[in-house]
């Protein structure tokens, strides 16, 4: 067990409280850590967990899909801890002003039940996504690669920027989104990154002139073809993250077809991935080739494919690192998420006769 692990595992017994992380203690914690170093320690836990991939009882995310978005819950456990994520993708969100990605999360303790941590998990989904994203490029993209293709400004695309700069040696990136302001976003916050340098692209084939890797981060929930075959050019890696739901792709069939695949887990990607698109593709899952039991590329030329939609097991791997994060750095706070009477078998009595506890009174309605 990893010494991160050993930390949580150390902490909860006897724990009465839950700790608990809203948005803003999750950002806090986050901008004191810094953003860069925050990305690169999530990587750390997330290649320590695929390591550990027989470890986990692992299943495909339950989705509530409807017209307009997605709802899903991602459960998985290493018979150790217990997490689960609560999250949402919802396209439409922004004309509402609300975050197209929602999420929350808690791990528990599986000896007990008892949650140990339950946490905004908004901010730290794009912590993790970036993170395994660029842990993929380093496995599987051509050394010596220095210009990305960021194709999709939205709320990933920083976190992307950053995590392929500080993992994967990317100084220049060449940034396109429909939508013109969504680049300038990108372009004002990162401005003062030292050694990076975001330049504006017109259209997707003028972004992707020289880049090593392309990165597709877009959010519309349809099957679209963002990259078609003329564009990629021998040697490319791609990472391909916005295609995570059925009905959703990014990536033209026929580019599949011709480069190495790598998924999270099989069973979910084929059916929310690119690969949805063409079910019986082969494909190595990202465990093994961390693992060394696949390769991530074998020539030079070879056109490699991430397909990402992201897996539970990167979730395990943020909540214990937010959990330990939070602890070295005394960030959020201690709540009774769960009854916890003197005697675990009166809970009525507890919940009536407790004298420390204030009275809710209740008014009658007026007759």
């Amino acid at each position: 067990m990893t010494s991160t692990n050993a930390a949580v595992k150390h902490a909860s017994p006897g724990a009465r409280r839950t700790r608990f992380l809203d948005a803003g203690d999750v950002a806090g914690l986050v901008r004191g850590i810094g953003v860069r170093q925050a990305i690169v320690a999530v990587a750390d836990c997330v290649c320590e967990d695929f390591l550990r991939w027989a470890d986990f009882e692992k299943s495909a995310r339950l989705a509530s899909h409807s017209p307009v978005g997605v709802i899903e819950l991602m459960p998985v456990s290493d018979g150790h801890h217990f997490a689960f994520k609560y999250v949402n993708g919802h396209p439409r969100n922004a004309r509402l002003a609300l975050p197209t990605v929602m999420a929350c999360g808690m791990l528990a303790e599986v000896r007990t039940g008892f949650p140990l941590l339950l946490a905004d998990l908004t901010l730290a989904t794009a912590l993790r996504t970036a993170a395994t994203s660029a842990l993929a490029a380093q496995a599987m993209a051509r050394g010596g690669a220095h210009t990305m293709a960021l194709i999709g400004n939205g709320a990933q695309a920083e976190f992307q920027a950053l995590a392929f700069h500080a993992m994967a040696g990317i100084t220049t990136i060449h940034a396109f989104d429909i939508d013109p302001a969504a680049t300038a976003r990108l372009m004002h916050n990162l401005a003062d990154v030292p050694g990076l340098a975001i330049v504006p692209a017109r259209s997707v084939r003028e972004a992707l002139a020289g880049a090593d890797i392309v990165t597709t981060v877009t959010a519309d929930k349809t099957r679209a073809t963002i990259l078609t075959p003329d564009m990629v050019r021998p040697g490319m890696h791609l990472n391909a993250v916005g295609g995570d739901c059925p009905g959703k792709t990014e990536l033209h069939v026929d580019i599949l077809r011709q480069a190495r695949i790598v998924v999270e887990y099989a069973p979910q990607s084929r059916i929310e991935g690119e690969i949805q698109q063409w079910p019986e593709a082969p494909v190595s899952e990202l465990w093994e080739v961390l693992a060394g039991r696949a390769p991530g590329r074998a020539s030079a030329d070879e056109v490699t494919v991430f397909d990402s939609v992201g897996f539970a097991l990167e979730d395990y791997a943020a909540l214990r690192w937010l959990h330990a994060a939070a602890q070295a750095h005394h960030a959020g706070r201690d709540v009774e998420l769960v009854a916890m009477p003197p005697d675990p078998r009166d809970l009525y009595g507890w919940m009536i006769g407790s004298p420390a506890e204030a009275v809710v009174q209740v008014e009658a309605a007026p007759t």
